[in-house]
């Protein structure tokens, strides 16, 4: 886990923080130790996913714990692949491509070999459906989330209908009767499904 994501830290319809991960898991601590609120549910703010964190020890033990690591040193745990053949500067990753030998033919008789083929047909694809992979990201994202805090909330099967319709008016009165920090992030994740 990244400690630069956002992420959005709701007490039953109340979003009681918001923020990245160390001043959420600061906030949630010092909540934590002060009440007994409803349980906290926690959302990547990218994603709609929900997430945990280990709020167990000392508050400056869930801060070292959320840190951010320098990327010199890599986060405990975490497996560092060794250096290998190819450009590893540049980040190239050497894999497996499997095609038939009518392809291999036709990529062997291009300008700079396979390699650079692939590469740039992969290149002209993600450019060709970015607009597309951003709306169904955002339009994932908003129904993660919505399906976890408004699922029984009046209007959410209409609101989703919408999102995936990309109807940002039905939308926005779907959500309109919805707890304000629900219906607000809601509109936050699908913000770009509805542009």
């Amino acid at each position: 886990m990244s400690s630069h994501m956002e992420i959005y830290a709701f007490s039953g319809q109340e979003l009681i923080a918001r923020g990245s991960v160390t001043s959420v898991v600061s906030i949630l601590k010092n909540e934590h130790n002060q009440t007994d609120k409803e349980i906290t549910l926690l959302f990547d703010g990218s994603t709609g996913q929900q997430i945990d964190l280990d709020l167990s020890g000392s508050p400056e033990d869930v801060q070292n714990r959320y840190r951010a690591v320098p990327d010199s040193q890599p986060a405990e745990g975490v497996v560092v692949p060794r250096k290998g053949r190819g450009r590893p500067k540049l980040g190239v990753v050497g894999r497996e491509v499997t095609l038939l030998p009518r392809h291999w033919e036709w990529l062997d008789a291009q300008r700079g070999g396979a390699s650079a083929v692939l590469r740039r047909l992969v290149d002209q694809e993600r450019k060709a459906g970015a607009g597309e992979d951003q709306v169904r990201q955002a339009q994932d994202s908003a129904q993660r989330f919505m399906s976890s805090m408004a699922g029984n909330l009046p209007g959410f099967e209409e609101a989703a209908r919408a999102l995936y319709a990309r109807e940002e008016g039905r939308f926005k009165q779907e959500t309109s009767g919805w707890p304000a920090d629900i219906r607000d992030c809601a509109r936050r994740y699908a913000e770009a499904a509805l542009k």
